[in-house]
């Protein structure tokens, strides 16, 4: 009986110490390609991995080791190599996601007896100035990469790194299973509309420099109702931010569970993700807000938000750090019901066009075939 292909995905962070765009990618992946025949296990760092250095979330097995050093927003561990060795002996293929500098690391000294790809999730943009002491090892690590897999057309034209590796490169978009969320109970739903109302501009995500919430701030002064749900290093400076504009129509929610998330997704007019910067390369909040029929409202930084989110159809893009604009698009909304209900039914029809777990899972499960059969014509040949 011929044995299910096991994958080892190599991430910096994973559940349940972290809820971003990458872990649900992960997530999303594992979950899909299970049904596939294909195991899944995590590899992270994490600062509880003394109390728990294995976990398990659904069927994917989980590894973490101690966080030990943490530089420009690389956690490091001095333990993790002899670690990551075990767990590469035990699967088939390897898939970093992109980007974590030890990540290339622990690839060159205990992951090259394997065949690896990787999710390319965005450019190195905060860190650009630490390039050129980067600029080494991360060329030596792509150059044995089997595989490179950006989530968006967009972000493969507009990446300068992406332009070098274009005969490794292939485009598998990101998906999501809707019956992975839950459903919101009538008593949940009830409960957010007497907390936060309905037809509010609903933002999901974490509070990070990039997202350019002190944008959306700007913008909504005065006019429409944002409800901002998420937590993160900026938080203390948007709520000060808030109370200095006299904001009455914002509330900070926190993090919420994935059932409030749904019912929040439900009750919204649109979702608005206002990320100024490419350190944003795709926003899975978009694609929630698409699969739950919502227009959408995102900036044009020339990645993967552009290509969830069409402009005119789906919703509409502004300019980044444009808060005059994006103010404009909100109350052409909040004017319009015929427009909201129409681009939400076609950012629905995109996402299942294009979006979906199911054809995310199979492209992949595609690819971890091939290479395998690559590297064993490659062994015999040799």
């Amino acid at each position: 009986m011929q044995r299910n292909l096991r994958v080892l995905h190599v991430t910096k962070t994973y559940y349940p110490d972290t809820f971003g765009g990458v872990e649900q990618v992960i997530r999303q992946l594992s979950t899909a390609t299970n049904q596939m025949g294909i195991e899944n296990h995590v590899f992270t760092l994490s600062r509880q991995a003394s109390e728990m250095p294995e976990v398990h979330d659904g069927a994917t097995r989980i590894t973490r080791v101690p966080v030990h050093l943490d530089i420009a927003s690389t956690p490091m561990s001095a333990s993790a190599l002899s670690r990551f060795r075990q767990a590469v002996d035990q699967v088939d293929v390897i898939q970093y996601h992109y980007p974590w500098p030890f990540g290339d690391l622990l690839h060159m000294l205990g992951g090259r007896s394997k065949p690896a790809v990787l999710t390319y999730h965005s450019d190195v943009v905060r860190q650009r100035l630490l390039m050129p002491m980067y600029q080494p090892l991360l060329r030596r690590f792509f150059s044995e990469l089997k595989a490179i897999v950006p989530t968006s057309p967009n972000y493969v034209q507009s990446s300068e790194l992406l332009q070098d590796y274009r005969d490794k490169t292939e485009i598998i978009p990101i998906g999501l299973d809707e019956h992975s969320y839950p459903v919101a109970t009538p008593d949940r739903l009830e409960y957010w509309r007497q907390q936060a109302g309905e037809d509010f501009f609903l933002f999901v995500g974490m509070l990070r420099y990039y997202k350019g919430l002190h944008i959306l701030l700007d913008a909504c002064s005065g006019s429409s109702r944002v409800v901002i749900v998420g937590a993160g290093p900026v938080e203390a400076d948007l709520k000060q931010q808030a109370e200095r504009l006299g904001l009455k129509n914002v509330a900070f929610l926190g993090a919420v569970s994935e059932e409030d998330k749904v019912a929040l997704l439900k009750l919204c007019k649109a979702v608005v993700f206002p990320s100024h910067l490419r350190s944003e390369a795709f926003g899975v909040t978009l694609l929630e807000g698409a699969m739950y029929s919502k227009p959408l409202i995102s900036s044009e930084i020339g990645t993967g938000s552009s290509y969830v989110n069409v402009n005119g159809l789906t919703g509409m893009v502004v300019p980044p750090n444009d808060p005059a604009a994006l103010r404009d698009v909100m109350r052409r909304f909040d004017a319009d019901k015929a427009l909201v209900e129409t681009m939400g039914r076609q950012a629905r029809a995109r996402f299942e066009e294009l979006f979906t777990a199911h054809q995310m899972a199979q492209s992949y499960v595609n690819l971890y075939r091939r290479v395998l059969a690559e590297a064993g014509t490659s062994s015999r040949s040799a």
